[in-house]
C-alpha cells in the first residue's frame, strides 16, 4: 500500500499536521494487522508510541502549533494515540491466546508425576513451649493478663518490694530508659497492675519479653518469662506446691521428681527455688545438671504482705502464692538444647528441626 509522504516542514500547516496523524494511524493499522508474532507487536508498540515514536513526535511538536489550534490537534492526538493503543492490545490478546491454545494442545502432562514439595512453616520452639505451658495453666482455671515491656520502676521494682536502694536490685541487671522507666526484668511488674484493678480471687499468669544485661550460652538479652500467682482467702503453701507439682509432670512426665530449696525473693516469704530430677540423665548425674541429678527450674514463694499493702488488699485477709519461669530454660531442657543463644538466631538449620 502506497503512503502518503509525511510532512517534515518546520511551517506550521494545520491541514498538514492532521493530514500526518491519519497517515501515522493508517500506516500503523496496516502494519499491526499484518504482525505475525507477539514481538511484530512490541516492535510497533516502540515504532508509534515508543519515546522516539511517530506519533510521538507530533505529541511533542504540539507547543509550536498557534495557541487557538492546539485544543483541536490535541484532541485528535489523544484519540489517533488510544486508537493505535486499543489495535496493538487486540493483537497482543490474540497472539497470547493462540500461544497458550497452542501449549495446551502440545504439551503433555504426566499426572503419575509427584507434586513439587512446597515447605510450610510452623511455630518456634519457644512459641510451642509458651503455648503448651499457658495451655496448661488455663485448664486449670487461670486467666492470661499482659503488661508493658517499657515498664516504670515502681512496678518493676518498688511496688514489688524493691526499694530505691534495695541490694537485691543488683540480682537483675536492669537495662535503665531513664531513673524512673525500665525494660523490665520479670513479668512479675504485670502481678501489682493486675491487683490494682482487680479483687480478689485471683489465678493469673502473665507471659511475655523480659530483658536483662546478660549473655552467655545460658543467658540472653532479651528472653521470654511466664508469671503465675495466685490470690485468695486461706491460700497455703501446700496449694503451690500441687499446682507446680502438676505442671511438671504435665510438661516433663509423671516420673520427673521435684524438691524445693530456701531461697530469697523481695516479693515472696517463704521464698523457694524449685529443682526437678535431670530429664537428661533422669537423675543419675551427667554434665547438664552436674553431677548433681538435678536442675533449677523456677523461682517461688508465698506473696509478701507488702505486695499486698502496694495493691491495696488487706496482708490479713488474703493470701496467696507466686511463681516464675524462663521460657527459654524450659525448651532447652525439653527439646535437649545446650546454648539459649540459637533461639534468637532463626538459623533455619536449627528451627527445622523443630
Amino acid at each position: 500500500m502506497i503512503q502518503r509522504p509525511l510532512i517534515t516542514s518546520s511551517k506550521w500547516s494545520k491541514k498538514g499536521m492532521l493530514n500526518d496523524i491519519e497517515s501515522i494511524k493508517n500506516l500503523a493499522r496496516d502494519e499491526i494487522s499484518n504482525a505475525r508474532r507477539l514481538q511484530d507487536i512490541h516492535n510497533l508498540k516502540v515504532k508509534y508510541l515508543g519515546k522516539k515514536g511517530l506519533l510521538t513526535a507530533k505529541l511533542k511538536s504540539i507547543g509550536s502549533i498557534p495557541g487557538e489550534e492546539r485544543p483541536m490537534v490535541g484532541r485528535i492526538l489523544n484519540e489517533s494515540r488510544n486508537f493505535i493503543e486499543s489495535l496493538l492490545r487486540k493483537q497482543e490478546d490474540k497472539f497470547r491466546s493462540s500461544e497458550l491454545d497452542k501449549s495446551l494442545r502440545t504439551r503433555q502432562i504426566d499426572v503419575t508425576v509427584p507434586g513439587c514439595f512446597i515447605p510450610t512453616g510452623h511455630l518456634h520452639p519457644i512459641t510451642r513451649v509458651l503455648d503448651e505451658i499457658s495451655g496448661i495453666f488455663i485448664s486449670l482455671g487461670f486467666t492470661v493478663e499482659e503488661g508493658p515491656e517499657v515498664e516504670l520502676d515502681y512496678y518493676n521494682f518498688e511496688a514489688l518490694n524493691f526499694p530505691k536502694d534495695h541490694p537485691a536490685r543488683d540480682m537483675q541487671d536492669t537495662f535503665f530508659i531513664s531513673d524512673d522507666v525500665v525494660l523490665r526484668t520479670h513479668t512479675s511488674s504485670v502481678q501489682v497492675r493486675v491487683m490494682e484493678r482487680n479483687s480478689p480471687p485471683l489465678r493469673v499468669i502473665a507471659t511475655g519479653k523480659v530483658y536483662r544485661c546478660d549473655a552467655d550460652v545460658s543467658h540472653i538479652p532479651m528472653f521470654h518469662q511466664l508469671e503465675g500467682f495466685m490470690v485468695d482467702r486461706h491460700i497455703r503453701f501446700s496449694d503451690l506446691k500441687g499446682v507446680l507439682e502438676l505442671f511438671i509432670h504435665r510438661v516433663f512426665g509423671p516420673d520427673t521428681s521435684l524438691r524445693f530449696r530456701p531461697s530469697f525473693f523481695p516479693f515472696t516469704e517463704p521464698s523457694a527455688e524449685i529443682d526437678i530430677s535431670c530429664v537428661i540423665c533422669n537423675g543419675s548425674g551427667c554434665n547438664v545438671c552436674g553431677g548433681t541429678g538435678w536442675i533449677e527450674i523456677l523461682g517461688a514463694g508465698m506473696i509478701n504482705p507488702r505486695v499486698y499493702e502496694k495493691a491495696g488488699y488487706d496482708p490479713e485477709l488474703y493470701t496467696g502464692f507466686a511463681f516464675g519461669l524462663g521460657i527459654e530454660r524450659v525448651a532447652m531442657l525439653k527439646y535437649g538444647i545446650d546454648d539459649i543463644r540459637l533461639f534468637p538466631e532463626n538459623d533455619k538449620r536449627f528451627l527445622e528441626q523443630f
